[in-house]
């Protein structure tokens, strides 16, 4: 398992790029839903991401069936990545948006415990723990605070749970296992491959309608879903995995459920809220926390 390093200012400015990629994705979700059902669009992103990362090996000449020993832990990977997804989208169904976050955004926190325990070279010490314990109570206070709709939310609050353990597993097994050794391209392509055969015919099996209408937002939606999340930001984000130390950038993910709100307020007109406010002041001080330098000894 090779050393990584601390990030540096680059990591850092690409993780803030990313988390902005990835929360406004939540937009083009509710964009996308206006013609295509949720679990498809997801198959649908994946089979898009999945070809344009196969071109993008091709003319890098990268070997993607080479027999290095990772097919088990790869497929493993894989279907991690599909349930996750399974479950934030079937949960979305029974629990609103806004809660859906929140559950979901406690992968960082059970990602940097999993390194922790299980990758020596991921060990953190108690200010980083206090870092991430901010950004978090920041982040449940900000959009959990006056977010009450008087319906039970308990299954898809609890599908969001399951989610974000999906997603830590992922990352913890990407981290600890031989995919750690192999390209960012292989294991990506790993994750979409799985992702699209099982959401394909997944979809048709949870009774979703399909594609019902496709207009110029629509397609500008799922091209955003396929081509930038898919395929670009993943990319970044596991040669970022390959590269650096996991825990010290776990905490940033906090900040996609941060952007998504500021999108929200600038395209879909949400209010920007006191508590909202709170929570980016918290998140930025527990970022803080988990990536000041650590003192040289003497």
């Amino acid at each position: 398992m090779s050393a990584r390093n601390p990030p540096g200012t680059s990591a850092f400015v690409l993780m803030i790029v990313l988390c902005a990629i990835w929360g406004f994705q939540q937009i083009t979700i509710k964009i996308a839903g206006e013609g295509v059902s949720p679990v498809l669009q997801s198959g649908i992103r994946s089979v898009v991401g999945l070809t344009l990362l196969t071109l993008w090996a091709l003319w890098r000449r990268q070997a993607l069936f080479a027999a290095d020993g990772t097919l088990r832990m790869g497929l493993l990977a894989g279907l991690l990545f599909a349930i996750e997804f399974v479950f934030i989208y079937v949960g979305l169904a029974h629990t609103t948006a806004s809660r859906m976050i929140v559950f979901l955004y406690t992968a960082p926190c059970l990602t940097v415990l999993g390194l922790h325990w299980a990758v020596p070279g991921e060990r953190l010490g108690m200010r980083h723990f206090s870092g991430i314990a901010l950004a978090f109570t920041g982040m449940v206070i900000g959009f959990l605070g006056g977010s009450g709709t008087g319906q039970s939310t308990w299954l898809g609050d609890l599908l969001g749970l399951a989610a974000a353990v999906g997603w830590a597993a992922t990352t913890v097994l990407i981290r600890a296992s031989g995919l750690s050794r192999i390209s960012a391209t292989k294991v990506l392509w790993y994750q979409l491959a799985v992702s699209a055969l099982l959401m394909l015919p997944l979809s048709p099996l949870l009774g979703e309608t399909g594609i019902t209408h496709l207009t110029t937002p629509v397609l500008l939606a799922l091209a955003y879903q396929g081509v930038i999340v898919a395929f670009a930001s993943y990319l970044a984000w596991f040669w970022l995995l390959q590269t650096y130390l996991v825990g010290r950038l776990m905490v940033f993910s906090f900040l996609t459920p941060i952007f998504g709100v500021i999108f929200g307020v600038i395209f879909l007109a949400d209010p920007l809220t006191p508590s909202f406010l709170f929570a980016a002041a918290c998140v930025t001080g527990g970022i803080l926390l988990v990536n000041l330098p650590e003192k040289r000894q003497s």
